[in-house]
């Protein structure tokens, strides 16, 4: 139990739940069983894990890992949510950095709040976050008809099709639950 103490680190010392300490556990394992992983995990650890149904039967586990060790993640993301997805069998795996939102100053206040603790950069990350070893290419807004409706069309890398077509109905689902926003994913049309 000790070990995987390691592995979560939760804010103002809260206790982990049992699910998170189930992740933090498959994320020692691979650290102690893997040998091109082994390496790469030693130092790294997660803030939070959270388990959520996307969409009919499909389950998604959103990993939240600290912002500033998320370039380290980025270099071992595909095999590791590979691995952690074979533990977690038949539930989709998305790696997301803790950000945080600060609210807008008040009038007449002097400070200023930095660009990328805004509601609609931490989302626009977030969403780079999700659909990560596929690059957005392009991205629409659509509005409908009745004006309160916003659909975000995005355009993924056609690089990564194969890697991740299975997954878009679970990107959208997450981000989602997340953001409170709808999204479509779709991969650019090609000629060959």
């Amino acid at each position: 139990m000790f070990t995987t103490k390691k592995k979560i680190q939760k804010d103002k010392d809260a206790e982990p739940t049992e699910f998170e300490e189930t992740v933090a556990q498959a994320l020692f394992d691979l650290e102690n069983t893997n040998q091109e992983l082994k390496s790469d995990l030693k130092d790294l650890y997660i803030n939070q894990a959270i388990q959520m149904d996307v969409s009919g039967n499909r389950k998604a586990i959103v990993v939240y890992v600290p912002y500033r060790l998320r370039k380290a993640y980025r270099k071992i993301h595909s095999r590791l949510v590979r691995e952690l997805e074979k533990k977690f069998s038949g539930k989709d795996v998305v790696l997301i950095a803790t950000r945080r939102i600060v609210r807008p100053p008040k009038k007449g206040s002097a400070v200023q709040r930095p660009r990328s603790r805004t509601l609609t950069a931490v989302h626009d990350a977030m969403l780079e976050d999700v659909v990560y070893p596929a690059e957005i290419v392009g991205k629409r807004v659509r509005y409908r008809l009745d004006g309160s409706k916003i659909i975000k069309v995005i355009f993924l890398d056609p690089k990564e099709r194969n890697n991740t077509e299975y997954k878009l109905e679970s990107f959208s689902g997450v981000y989602r639950k997340l953001t409170g926003k709808d999204v479509v994913f779709d991969y650019p049309i090609t000629d060959a």
